[in-house]
């Protein structure tokens, strides 16, 4: 019979062992040294010299003046990190030669897969299959280059089943190809998405496109046996899932076992990103950690030693991040896991926060560019929370209950428990004595502590939760515009299933290759659980307080969040007082980003007026003198493109909560061409406008959506007529098209477009939407003068005729438009006009973002995205001059 531990004696059960953390300041310390190389450059030999000084000295005043010679030694270490930083070029440097060949010229392109996609519908009659490539060598019509470079190549082709269905390219094989390359291109505004950055990431520098029966299949193979052994792996994975489980269900469990959520559908993971529960599609570390520590619960049960339950399950969690091929967020969570076993195999369990630590810095030393990463922040941020936070609050509040229940019937147990503690067990045998006289004294116990112990188990669930809904709230704010409102009951629900369906869903698969009729009982077990979720999911998700959307909280607020967060972390482990003191502070900046929103970015007194980039589209801006906003469409992507790029919410939310905008004051809606009201469903349910201004009837489809989504919302719909003049917010409205009786239902939409003007004191705009020359010619006639000028229909040759840049004698010209777009905007002649006419002209596809500023005297342009863009260069090319080759 094995001894039964025995609590040691203390004083107060809330006096706790307060294990010191060095490493997890070293980290702390290394990751401020990152920053400091990243956004305070300086001379590598600066660097250099201040970190071997500063290291002298250290190992100089260690034992003579050990206080000063620990600061000595973390200064030295932060100047160590700084300089890591600067020698590594960014991730986004990669250096090729085939940025010069990505000028949309014909290529022949010979390469090899390195990364495999499934087939994709796109409509009805054609399917996608994108690939990544290592180019092997590029033809051009005059040269042939030996290029190594990686290319996304979509390879489009007809469904599956059809006579010419596609051939499915797998990993390693040898292909040859025409395509045209294009770099990847950023929308260039405030707050954007740094794509390039992304697939820089996975070091792809080029984007193609090609129809699969123009790509010859070569002999040969290219690549590592293991990488092929695991794509195989890969793919027979999924084909059991889709035997498995069908429709929704295969699509939910892509996603939750090897990340694969193409094919869930926008909504429903719009629904996961409003309740906070999207961790659940994908592999994140808190799914690795549930994998792993429900397998070493498992063997424990099995009477494993805790060495070899450690060493499985540590191989396990590596199996199933080489299988899975997410990249760095899954092999940072298995690292975790790994270091932590480790720990816990060496009797070192208790100290969490430095496995945390060795983690983080074993992670920033092979990429230190992945401390700026959302991924890696929320990762660590969010087992920081957990074990600083998490566990000894609980520790303070429920673990005496769980420790009350333990070995109920042994009394020796007792001497080593508080005697409040003590009191509870006493009054529990006594309950226990009670109930043996009907249920025998086994389950008599049983029946006390199994729901003591589930409730304990629920409580602490729910204490975790709480803790990092609010630890939570910044960074969610900050990446995702998002409050997270019903994210605790979400969890509450989501979780648990979670946990259900993968235990029981990896089950299934291992049986399916035994039998598949063994594997059903498991599946369908599953397939209930994730029923329920989703469910849940759907239905918090469709409550107005799930959409709670917040722009970026101000600098202020970040760092006084951060200091609470800190206090949080320092104040749980000491007196009780403390820890409540840190809670509360977080508590309140948590409510503090969730319900008081920043002040929005503007200049007083002055008519702003700015083009957003949204590609082949537009989305125009105005801020009047008084602060009130109006956005003028809001971009789109046609349907026949099959994007799933919804510019509404990506693009131009993104640029307004970078603003710090968080309502509306009026939008509105030139005409109902996809790019211009593609997007602006997104922007009534994220900003609630006061009111839509309108000119036409509905003409299609899409406007008809939009007004039943403005009526759900409750937005007033404004009719605004050519004739119309009114005065908003200290600006001078005049609209010159389209004509009262318009009706919509014209063969030429664009003849319908809302024109108008926008005055401030002695300057003006003029906004023409997509107006062609009929409607030029009738706003010329009334010689509207303008300084700035919106050039209509983003530069086509219908529009920008001689006869209206000579009535209105603009100053200035702004062109939104998308890079190399298949129309050719903006048209040679166009561009030509306007230079003769002596306007400065402004493009989105090469500006970026282009804001004017009407001070009612003046116009003065400001490019704040193209200026970003050349520090950000600029920094790249002197950190990279300054390294020694």
């Amino acid at each position: 019979m094995q001894p039964v531990p025995v609590p040691r004696a203390s004083g107060s059960w809330q006096k706790r062992h307060n294990s010191r953390s060095p490493l997890l300041w070293a980290a702390a310390v290394y990751c401020g040294g990152l920053v400091a190389g990243r956004y305070l450059w300086r001379p590598f030999s600066w660097w250099l010299i201040a970190a071997v000084v500063f290291a002298a000295s250290a190992a100089y005043l260690r034992r003579r003046r050990p206080l000063i010679g620990f600061v000595v030694s973390c200064s030295a270490f932060f100047l160590v990190a700084s300089l890591s930083s600067q020698i590594r070029p960014p991730a986004g440097a990669l250096k090729t030669g085939v940025g010069a060949l990505s000028n949309g010229q014909q290529l022949v392109v010979t390469g090899h897969v390195i990364h495999e996609g499934d087939l994709r519908e796109r409509g009805k009659e054609e399917v996608q299959q994108k690939l990544d490539i290592e180019t092997e060598q590029i033809e051009t019509e005059d040269q042939v280059l030996s290029l190594r470079a990686g290319v996304r190549l979509s390879v489009y082709s007809h469904p599956r089943g059809s006579e010419d269905a596609a051939h499915v390219f797998r990993y390693g094989e040898r292909l040859r190809f025409p395509t045209k390359l294009s770099r990847p291109r950023n929308f260039h505004n405030p707050g954007s998405f740094d794509y390039e950055g992304y697939l820089a990431q996975s070091r792809i520098v080029a984007l193609g496109s090609t129809k699969v029966e123009d790509v010859e299949l070569l002999p040969g193979f290219v690549g590592s046996r293991a990488e092929l052994w695991r794509a195989e792996i890969y793919r027979n994975t999924l084909d059991r899932i889709q035997h498995l489980w069908t429709g929704q269900d295969a699509a939910l469990m892509e996603a939750m076992l090897v990340g694969d959520n193409a094919f869930v559908g926008r909504g429903l993971l719009t629904d996961f990103q409003r309740t906070g529960t999207y961790h659940v599609l994908v592999i994140s570390g808190l799914k690795v950690s549930i994998l792993a520590l429900v397998t070493f619960w498992l063997l424990r049960k099995l009477r494993v030693r805790v060495l070899a339950s450690s060493v499985v399950t540590a191989l396990l969690t590596v199996a199933y991040a080489w299988l899975t091929d997410i990249g760095t967020p899954v092999w940072r969570a298995a690292l975790m896991l790994i270091i932590y076993f480790c720990a816990k195999a060496l009797y070192r369990g208790r100290a969490v926060l430095n496995t945390i630590a060795v983690a983080g810095m074993i992670l920033l030393l092979i990429s230190p560019d992945a401390l700026f990463g959302a991924s890696f922040q929320l990762s660590f941020l969010c087992v920081l929370i957990i074990a600083a936070i998490g566990v000894p609050l609980g520790e303070r509040t429920l673990q005496p209950f769980s420790a009350a229940v333990k070995n109920l019937n042994l009394v020796a147990y007792d001497f080593g428990l508080p005697h409040e503690i003590v009191q509870f067990r006493l009054d529990l045998r006594m309950t226990a004595g009670r109930l043996r006289r009907f249920v025998g004294g086994h389950f008599s116990v049983l029946m006390l502590v199994t729901p003591i112990r589930g409730t304990v188990m629920g409580c602490e669930f729910l204490l975790i939760s709480i803790i990092l809904q609010l630890g939570f709230t910044l960074p969610m704010a900050y990446y995702f515009h998002r409050a997270t409102l019903v994210s605790l009951p979400a969890n509450v629900l989501a979780v648990p299933l979670t946990e259900i369906a993968l235990v029981t869903a990896m089950l299934a698969i291992a049986a399916s290759y035994l039998w598949f009729g063994l594997a059903r009982i498991p599946a369908f077990m599953a397939a209930l659980a994730i029923h329920a979720m989703a469910g849940s999911v759907r239905w918090f998700g469709a409550l107005r307080i799930a959409d709670v959307r917040v722009p970026t909280p101000r600098i202020s607020i970040m760092i006084f969040t951060g200091a609470s967060l800190l206090l949080a972390m320092l104040f749980a482990r000491r007196d009780w007082r403390l820890a409540t003191i840190g809670v509360a502070a977080l508590t309140a900046t948590a409510f503090w980003i969730c319900f008081v929103p920043p002040r929005p970015e503007f200049r007083p007194r002055v008519f702003e007026l700015t083009a957003i980039d949204v590609g082949q589209g537009d989305s125009i801006l105005v801020v009047s003198p008084e602060g009130r906003t109006l956005l003028v469409d809001a971009g789109g992507i046609p349907h026949w493109m099959h994007s799933e790029l919804d510019i509404g919410e990506d693009v131009v939310s993104s640029y307004l909560w970078s603003r710090g905008f968080h309502q509306l004051d009026a939008v509105a809606v030139t005409h109902p061409h996809a790019d211009h009201i593609g997007g602006m469903r997104a922007i009534l349910a994220n900003f609630h406008p006061r009111e839509l201004w309108l000119g036409t009837g509905p003409s299609n489809s899409e406007l008809k959506a939009l007004l039943a989504e403005a009526e759900a919302l409750g937005v007033p719909v404004i009719r605004r007529h050519a004739g119309d003049q009114f005065d908003y917010a200290g600006l001078r409205f005049h609209v010159f098209a389209p004509a009262a009786d318009a009706s919509g239902e014209s063969g030429k939409i664009n003849d319908d477009s809302l024109v108008m003007s926008a005055g401030y004191r002695a300057t003006t705009a003029l906004l023409e939407g997509d107006a062609e020359k009929e409607i030029e010619r009738t706003v010329a006639e009334e010689q509207p003068s303008a300084d700035l000028l919106k050039v209509a229909h983003h530069g086509s040759a219908t529009s920008t005729i001689p006869e209206l840049l000579a009535a209105v004698h603009p100053r200035f010209a702004v062109i939104s438009v998308g890079s190399r777009n298949v129309y050719g905007h903006p048209r040679r002649e166009v561009l030509e006009r306007l230079a003769e006419a002596q306007v400065k002209t402004y493009r989105t596809d090469l500006n970026g973002a282009v804001t004017f500023y009407l001070d009612g005297a003046s116009v003065t342009p400001d490019l704040v995205a193209l200026r970003q863009r050349c520090t950000q260069r600029s920094r790249v090319r002197l950190a990279s001059a300054d390294i020694p080759q």
